[in-house]
């Protein structure tokens, strides 16, 4: 089946339909057209959370790597300490 035809027989639960009609509605756009604004936008921040979470983690193993880290009971009293945390 091609994708574009496969695209256009999603189905969407009744209250999601409701909820793109009005979304589309307030943007004077076509549910259509709202729905591929707003995947579009969803994609790109996915994209760009996924992008950040891989350098969050290429940093962290860098610091291992580079010695740059503390014992883990040092970590977790101070954060106990900086937000009033018992044992």
């Amino acid at each position: 089946m091609e994708i574009r035809t496969l695209m256009k027989t999603i189905p969407l639960k009744p209250e999601r339909q409701a909820e793109l009609e009005e979304f589309a509605r307030r943007r004077g756009k076509t549910p259509a057209d709202a729905l591929d604004e707003a995947l579009a936008a969803y994609l790109e921040w996915e994209r760009q959370d996924f992008e950040e979470a891989v350098r969050s983690i290429q940093q962290g193993y860098d610091d291992v790597k580079a010695g740059r880290t503390r014992p883990a009971d040092q970590f977790l009293s101070e954060m106990r300490q900086k937000h009033g945390l018992s044992r």
